[in-house]
């Protein structure tokens, strides 16, 4: 007969749920290792006259049955499994004996070369279970495990579903504007998409990465005929859903502050298509403080007011209580509101807040074109304008806004141009 290298090893995954599962030893081995054979739904029993604090709650949750006595023989009888984990190496000998003689894999924590199965480096990512084997290289197999369980978080290992149902569309936010600031879950979502309907504030240079198969589509180019904008955007969100296809809605910052998001989940499911909302980071907190400005601070704002200045204060469309802002103490965060900044700015004023209370606008933030401007509330209509401020840009009025000013103001904060 051919000899085989002692290392080799037939992968396989194996399906306890309701099997006997024999662990015996309750130290730091066993206490890595449960999680897993209970995720599993294998019956568990330990046998061990201890355990470590961890394993103890296990037994206490009622997750294990535990009998606190050291092992003897009979003990893996009608095993399908076992993990040999004791500090006795006399007893981690005779039970490996007894798995040989019943036909049982065991797993020896003390010797790889006496077990009879292996322990995989394991991980889990997008229902996908990957188990790495190096033989006698562990920290080799956790790496390789890592790398991979990284690769589908990110989306940047290929891995598409077979989708033999009905396509579905996912709404995704895609945070301030730097790529590296999407969710894992939205990167990896756009990575299995079809079509990808994509704003303007939304990463642009996460749509450069797509398979050239994706069909990407700016949403401020869907034909609108005799339909409104948003109105068109969902036809055409349904549209290619029901054609079989994975569609993912880009949106920048979070779907759900003013970004319409429930509007387009509503039409969905109004439409019959499964729809997911995939959480993004808001431009209203990570852009100030990617300017260095908190938009609370202790002892000088404990609280932040968020608002969409795209309506002018006064006009008969807003619904924003100018005057009942003016009276808070906290940060307000303005989006959507460079073209009405001056109105504001005045409207705040009339209504008691401080002429002098501090303002930044920061234009563009998070991205390699960040800038940021500072002003008053008596100066900030004037100041966008002589600064040719231009949307995107988020305003934060408050004194947070000086809380740091020297740091804030550092080059070393901002691109090599100091931004």
């Amino acid at each position: 007969m051919a000899e085989h290298p002692s290392h080799a090893a037939y992968p396989v995954g194996l399906r306890l749920s309701g099997r006997r599962v024999v662990v015996l030893g309750g130290g730091q081995v066993a206490q890595r290792r449960l999680p897993a054979l209970v995720a599993a739904g294998a019956d568990v029993l330990l046998v061990s006259p201890s355990a470590t604090p961890s394993v103890e709650a296990m037994a206490d949750a009622g997750e294990i049955r535990w009998e606190r006595r050291p092992y003897r023989v009979g003990d893996l009888a009608d095993a399908w499994y076992a993990l040999i984990s004791t500090d006795d190496p006399a007893a981690n000998e005779a039970a490996s004996r007894e798995g040989e003689e019943r036909r049982v894999w065991c797993v020896r924590s003390d010797d790889a070369e006496a077990a009879t199965a292996w322990t995989p480096a394991t991980g889990r990512e997008a229902g996908v279970t990957v188990a790495v084997l190096t033989g006698r290289d562990p920290r080799r197999s956790a790496a390789l495990r890592d790398a991979v369980v990284e690769g589908l978080r990110e989306g940047t290992l290929a891995a598409p579903h077979h989708r033999a149902r009905a396509g579905s569309v996912a709404l995704v936010g895609g945070g301030p504007g730097d790529p590296d600031l999407i969710t894992v879950r939205g990167r990896r979502l756009l990575a299995q998409a079809d079509v990808v309907v994509a704003d303007r504030l939304g990463p642009r240079d996460l749509l450069a990465e797509l398979p050239p198969h994706v069909e990407v589509i700016d949403a401020a180019k869907i034909p609108r005929g005799r339909f409104m904008a948003q109105e068109a955007i969902n036809a055409a969100l349904v549209e290619h859903a029901r054609a079989g296809r994975a569609v993912v809605r880009l949106k920048g910052g979070d779907p759900f502050v003013f970004g319409r998001g429930m509007e387009e989940a509503q039409a969905l499911t109004a439409a019959g298509i499964p729809v997911t909302v995939v959480p993004g980071i808001s431009s209203a907190i990570s852009v100030p403080s990617a300017a260095g400005i908190p938009v609370t601070h202790r002892g000088v704002a404990h609280e932040f007011t968020v608002v969409s200045g795209h309506v002018p204060p006064g006009d008969e469309r807003s619904l924003v209580d100018w005057a009942a802002l003016a009276r808070l103490r906290g940060t307000l965060v303005v989006l959507m509101g460079v073209e009405n900044s001056g109105a504001i700015a005045d409207a705040l004023i009339a209504h008691g807040r401080r002429a002098d209370t501090p303002v930044a606008v920061v234009q563009e933030g998070t991205t390699a074109a960040q800038r940021q401007v500072r002003a008053t509330l008596a100066t900030l209509g004037a100041k966008v304008r002589e600064e040719e401020v231009r949307p995107p840009a988020v305003i934060v009025v408050g004194d947070v806004v000086a809380v740091d000013d020297a740091r804030t103001q550092s080059p070393a904060l901002g691109d090599e141009g100091g931004r």
